[in-house]
């Protein structure tokens, strides 16, 4: 599988200080020596949680004097007949094996790991990652902490605090990045109609609508970080009615959102609604929603790690004789090269005749709706390796079984096709955004910009490459899956550039991401460079987030006339 085994765990609220459902504690080291940190119960509080804030600090002077600081409660802390309050606590722990693993400036990385050499050496159990690196599929030295994207890598850890995996991927592609953590930011921490913590718990609702325990598990460190009551974390039934009444609506935007029509919206925001939604506040909701469903595609689709300091990421039982961490099975970063070039050659003629071949003819319009109809109706089949939800993430799902449907080609019950050119995010989704949710409607913008245009003029081992049909294809053959229609793009383009084993990942990541495996990530564009298949990444989780919200924005503008 992509992304490692769900770690188990029988709470939600346990997510945030569990690995892997033990209770490490109490537990005893190889050398006899009783482990010495404080119990999960306990957090970071005091001059060790202060330090490690004030390693975020942009001021080179503060940063020497907390890291300086931190070294010394952490080594005050070993060094003592301690009472329970003076203890190394298990947080803390984490926090330096994040430190240690992750973090882009190099004194503060050397420090956290001499710091938890040292505790070993004193005879407290410390933890150790279960993987290297940030995924499981790309190699670790393809994303240097200290590489070329250096410095955006330095600019996520002064603002966010951490260089999670999701950035150390992303990072292949700083412009994408960029954008995409203003984004994140204003969604989540800036002004907007949405208490903070409530922004974090949709969030945590969407994401478990495709078993990613991976978001889970950072939205609910950033729920309880605002504010939020444990208990929530349990299930729906101790949230609020009003964020339950989003149910309906999360399940149709993650798996069928073709099926969201104004009556849906009537239900949330039509006075006598109870509870009742402003508009406001459900553009706020179904954009969160939206934008959490694309994102579980690129963490299921890139294969993402547990992080270190989450369940799954980490353990405090010694590696057995022989272990080494997971890593991904091809370390060369450039899969079965053998017979890649002919293969790169055959699309790249394919990709040169194409373009040709549309500025000599042109195709009538039945002809483009017949080659539309008969991609959107081409079996693609998807295994299902993944059944119901974890049972940590169950009591956060309603109606589980609900998943995506092949957009029906034919028959009476057929949903209408959209055409791009009667409900655009240009011409229709953009305003009404702009009208309810200003800064969003550029941010958003702004994003889908970025990743339509970003290229390298590189394909595989070629410099100098166009390659807009062939990223043009990736986002029309999505908008296909969801049943968009551009009346103006020759849809048997789609068949000429994109290889059945690329359909079979495209379809997966952004249909059902959740049954993504290793093997279909392997398949695909064997010669490609892995931040190539990256990039496609990025095109699936925006054309799926403008596909989805096109839907839910029409039902939105057909309330409102």
């Amino acid at each position: 599988m992509l992304v490692s085994a769900e770690p188990d765990v029988n709470n939600m609220a346990s997510l945030t200080c569990l690995d892997n459902g033990e209770d490490n504690s109490k537990k005893v080291s190889g050398s006899g020596v009783s482990c010495r940190f404080k119990s999960d119960s306990e957090s970071d509080s005091g001059p060790v949680a202060k330090s490690l804030a004030r390693l975020c600090s942009r001021d080179e002077g503060e940063r020497a004097s907390a890291l300086e600081e931190l070294s010394q409660k952490v080594l005050v802390c070993l060094g003592m007949d301690r009472s329970d309050s003076e203890q190394l606590s298990k947080q803390t722990l984490l926090h330096l094996l994040r430190l240690s693993n992750s973090c882009p400036l190099q004194e503060v990385r050397s420090k956290a790991t001499e710091l938890l050499r040292t505790a070993k050496e004193e005879g407290v159990e410390v933890p150790r990652a279960l993987a290297s690196g940030a995924s499981s599929v790309i190699p670790a030295k393809e994303m240097p902490i200290e590489g070329p994207n250096h410095d955006v890598l330095i600019e996520s850890f002064l603002s966010l605090g951490r260089v999670d995996h999701l950035t150390m991927v992303m990072a292949l592609h700083p412009a994408y990045l960029s954008c995409f953590l203003r984004t994140q930011q204003a969604l989540l921490e800036l002004d907007g109609p949405l208490p903070h913590h409530w922004r974090q718990y949709i969030s945590i609702m969407a994401a478990a609508r495709h078993h990613c325990s991976y978001l889970v598990q950072q939205h609910s460190a950033g729920f309880l970080e605002t504010g939020g009551e444990e208990s929530w974390l349990s299930g729906l039934e101790h949230a609020p009615a009003k964020l339950r009444s989003l149910q309906t609506l999360n399940k149709l935007l993650a798996h069928r959102p073709w099926l969201i029509t104004q009556q849906h919206i009537e239900e949330l925001v039509c006075p006598g609604a109870e509870p009742r939604w402003s508009l406001a506040e459900l553009i706020h909701a179904v954009i969160l929603m939206a934008h959490t469903h694309a994102l579980c595609s690129f963490v299921w689709g890139c294969g993402l790690n547990p992080e270190p300091d989450h369940a799954g990421g980490y353990t405090f039982q010694p590696p057995s004789p022989g272990h080494l961490p997971r890593s991904p099975a091809h370390e060369d970063g450039r899969q079965e090269l053998a017979d890649g070039t002919v293969e790169v050659e055959v699309l790249m003629k394919r990709m040169a005749e194409l373009q040709q071949q549309q500025e000599e003819e042109e195709c009538s319009q039945e002809e483009m709706v017949s080659r539309f109809e008969r991609e959107r109706s081409e079996s693609i089949p998807t295994a299902v390796v993944r059944g119901a939800p974890p049972d940590l993430l169950l009591c956060l799902v309603v109606d589980p079984e609900f998943r995506y449907e092949d957009f029906a080609p034919r028959g009476e019950q057929s949903p209408t096709t959209m055409r791009a050119q009667d409900y655009s995010w240009e011409d229709h989704g953009f305003s009404l955004v702009n009208r309810l949710l200003p800064d969003m409607s550029h941010l958003l913008d702004e994003k889908f910009q970025v990743v339509s245009n970003l290229t390298y003029h590189r394909m595989a081992m070629h410099e100098g490459v166009d390659t807009y049909t062939l990223r043009k294809a990736l986002w029309n053959y999505i908008h296909c899956l969801y049943g968009i229609r551009y009346d103006d793009y020759d849809y048997g383009s789609i068949n000429v550039l994109l290889e059945r084993s690329l359909k079979v990942f495209v379809k997966t990541v952004a249909c059902y991401p959740e049954q993504t495996t290793t093997r279909i990530y392997c398949a695909f564009w064997r010669h490609f460079r892995h931040s190539e298949k990256v990039h496609a990444n990025l095109i699936v989780m925006e054309a799926r987030l403008q596909a989805a919200l096109l839907y839910v924005l029409r039902a939105i503008t057909h309330y409102m006339r």
